[in-house]
């Protein structure tokens, strides 16, 4: 079978980083796979892309910017020149663009956004038009699918498929990264929804309780507002000596064996990634009380509540500086079985006319 995936931009954020973790899969159980992206490659996806290749991989990155047309153009001459049996589109604006080109080629889309895209009219007038052009809705939630039929309707296939994640990249006997302090660690783009500001109020508190204490924060600077926002609140709290304000990072296991506690105060997600590393790693997480994260609620050394009250979140981070590490039950929230899933449903929607090795 030879599969493409589509998504917007070559980046380390949740949705390329499955689409790697997939296509990797997908290759080494004897697929032709590429992945083909409407931007082009940010720094950050370097070693990525590299990885990619070296597993065979195709890749097709356009090596500058496009206006609408030029992306139609550029992923059209890509879905040409590799040919695939189905394809995978990645997030609303590579679901549309490819949808929007004149190809017989099954085009599979999923839904990764943890916020409703469709309360975008011109977003939303786009999709219902669209559409039927998909042979399968794939949400990474249910609340992706809910989301749908409320505001474009029914579609005929529409199924839930958790995102997962490689947990041997967590489990591996490596060694971590030293650090000579009690680190907490926020991993996230730097946007309002990921909230970077609350966990520095509450890291306020922790910084007065405990004088060993520090905080990394990284992530892709996708909002550059909001991440000045960041650092002034760092310098007018005077806690430019205690934490660390870093763009993407690729040794992410690494951070997390380093660190000892994780925070994630989204207000939104739809399945993060960055969450079920933090889970995999065994590491004390404190998380924002969102539906997204309520299936780890019971899970040891996860505490879920609302971060936006800075007392109560700066209390949870310093108890859970001193928690253990844990391990956590991830049954079908591994890469393996998103990557297997995504697999049947080609499969089904081909009706097993290639050759399935």
């Amino acid at each position: 079978m030879r599969i493409l995936q589509v998504i917007l931009a070559p980046r380390l954020s949740g949705a390329e980083v499955l689409a790697k973790g997939v296509a990797i899969g997908h290759q080494r159980d004897g697929h032709d796979v590429c992945i083909a992206s409407l931007m082009p490659q940010h720094s950050d996806f370097e070693h990525i892309s590299a990885e990619l290749r070296s597993h065979d991989v195709t890749c097709l990155f356009p090596t500058r910017a496009h206006g609408k047309v030029g992306r139609l153009l550029f992923l059209y001459q890509a879905i040409r020149a590799f040919k695939p049996d189905i394809i995978f589109a990645h997030a609303t604006i590579p679901a549309l663009y490819v949808r929007a080109l004149p190809t017989r080629v099954p085009i599979v889309w999923v839904m990764h956004s943890g916020a409703n895209d469709f309360s975008n009219n011109a977003l939303l007038r786009a999709e219902r038009l669209l559409s039927g052009r998909a042979k399968a809705v794939i949400g990474v939630s249910q609340k992706n699918i809910d989301d749908y039929v409320k505001e474009v309707g029914l579609h005929p296939s529409m199924i839930v498929v958790p995102n997962g994640v490689d947990v041997s990249r967590f489990t591996d006997d490596v060694s971590a990264t030293p650090v000579a302090c009690k680190q907490i660690v926020q991993i996230g783009r730097y946007i309002p929804e990921k909230n970077q500001l609350q966990t520095v109020e509450a890291f306020a508190r922790v910084a007065r309780a405990d004088p060993d204490a520090r905080l990394l924060l990284c992530g892709v600077i996708e909002n550059l507002a909001y991440h000045a926002s960041v650092v002034d609140l760092v310098a007018k709290l005077g806690l430019t000596d205690r934490v660390v304000i870093d763009g993407p990072q690729s040794n992410v296991a690494q951070i997390l064996r380093a660190s000892a506690a994780f925070a994630m105060p989204s207000s939104f997600e739809a399945h993060s990634i960055g969450f079920l590393e933090a889970l995999a790693s065994g590491i004390p997480v404190v998380a924002n009380a969102i539906p997204s994260f309520a299936f780890a609620g019971n899970f040891s050394g996860v505490r879920l509540l609302d971060t936006s009250d800075a007392d109560a979140y700066g209390r949870a981070l310093l108890e859970s500086l001193t928690q253990p590490r844990a391990t956590r039950p991830l049954n079908g929230l591994t890469l393996q079985s998103t990557a297997d899933r995504y697999l049947a449903i080609a499969r089904d929607v081909l009706n097993l006319r290639v050759g399935l090795s």
